[in-house]
């Protein structure tokens, strides 16, 4: 049925996700907006190093893999960006990042205002915004690989080769390596990528060599992205909702994740519904969330979201009713209805009659009632006096 709550709740959509794909502005200089993440889980090395920080510039493609620990500290975190990265690019003004615990740490909010720059993080669960990243630490997966099989050895020791190899690229989105790209002129190695000779360029002529490269590449990357937006939302729909709409949110079924309160593969699909408080972005909309999911972000993708269908009653959702696993819950007794003695042979069996209740239930029945009453007043018509 369409309109079942658990039907809903547990079955699969097989509609393209909503939501088009939206497009970041395009940086105008270099190390002006960068991107980071991090890549996790690796072998430990000699020197106990068991992550890459990955910092990537959005405008030149340029990147540096730092090596580091997941023990680190945010104040750790903060020496090394000052160390490797202000020391060498100044301060952003801008970083596109996901929720980790490092980036949503007080000290690391209090130290980017600091330096003046603007913290603009993921919404919950859609790696997607920091795809630049993303496809970045896919790139050096591969190559971390490829250099452990045939060199051997940690793969820290391989990390400045990598980053070397890595910026001496070439990338189609600028039509260029990102070092030519930074730094106006090709890199000169051993290797041999390309015929490299002296630049004469001096003065003035470098600096408008070097504005004018800025706007060659802004405009490849605006054709680049048109291009992206026109192959992914080949395969997504435009949605919408509004303001006080109630929604179904997607959780993951993977067997033995804990997410949104559900874990285990048999769970549902969605849990809610959930009202929707606010219009955050285009395709992002803040959720009025139960207590038990207070730690949780509250602004998600529409992706994430199905609009609940069903009459204009009243939506009762079963978070926050004090319900156990197999939806039953504890009643208290609030007095006795009636009493009556059973006289058998040899004995007499008393027995009473008990009325049970459950407040929070009958709490969230009334407040609901009250609410569909102020939102729909034309469903619930005045009971007529009687004189």
């Amino acid at each position: 049925m369409a309109r079942c709550s658990n039907c809903q709740q547990v079955k699969a959509e097989h509609q393209g996700p909503g939501g088009l794909t939206q497009d970041i502005d395009i940086p105008t200089w270099e190390w002006e907006d960068v991107n980071m993440d991090f890549v996790v889980g690796l072998p430990r090395t000699r020197r106990q190093h068991d992550s890459i920080w990955v910092i990537v510039d959005r405008l030149t493609k340029s990147a540096h893999f730092l090596p580091v620990k997941v023990s680190y500290s945010a104040e750790d975190y903060a020496k090394l960006y000052i160390k490797d990265i202000v020391k060498l690019l100044g301060a952003p003004l801008s970083i596109i990042s996901n929720r980790g615990a490092q980036f949503t740490s007080h000290f690391w909010r209090s130290f980017q205002i600091g330096l003046g720059t603007q913290m603009k993080l993921s919404t919950a669960f859609h790696p997607q915004t920091d795809g630049q990243a993303e496809r970045t630490i896919q790139t050096l997966e591969d190559m971390l690989r490829a250099c452990v099989i045939d060199f051997k050895g940690n793969w820290d020791d391989h990390l400045p080769l990598i980053e070397f190899s890595y910026n001496n690229s070439y990338h189609s989105s600028i039509a260029m390596a990102p070092f030519e790209e930074l730094y106006g002129r090709r890199c000169r190695s051993l290797v041999g990528w390309f015929e490299v000779g002296k630049f004469s360029l001096l003065g003035p002529e470098v600096v408008y060599k070097a504005t004018e490269k800025v706007l060659l590449i802004r405009n490849r990357l605006k054709m680049a992205h048109s291009r992206q937006k026109s192959y992914a939302d080949n395969r997504k729909r435009d949605l919408e909702f509004e303001v006080g709409d109630w929604v179904y949110l997607k959780i993951s079924p993977m067997k033995g994740v804990m997410r949104f309160g559900k874990k285990g593969k048999l769970s549902p699909r969605y849990v809610g519904p959930y009202a929707i408080l606010k219009h955050v972005g285009k395709v992002t909309y803040e959720l009025k969330l139960p207590n038990e999911l207070a730690p949780i972000h509250p602004v998600f993708h529409i992706f994430m979201l199905k609009k609940c269908i069903g009459e204009l009653v009243s939506i009762l959702p079963l978070e926050g009713l004090g319900l156990n696993e197999n939806l039953s819950y504890e009643e208290v007794p609030v007095e006795i209805l009636d009493r009556q003695v059973k006289k058998l042979r040899n004995k007499e069996v008393a027995s009473v009659k008990v009325l049970w209740r459950n407040h929070l239930v009958e709490d969230a029945i009334w407040e609901a009632e009250a609410d569909m009453k102020s939102r729909y007043p034309h469903l619930f018509p005045p009971t007529p006096s009687h004189s």
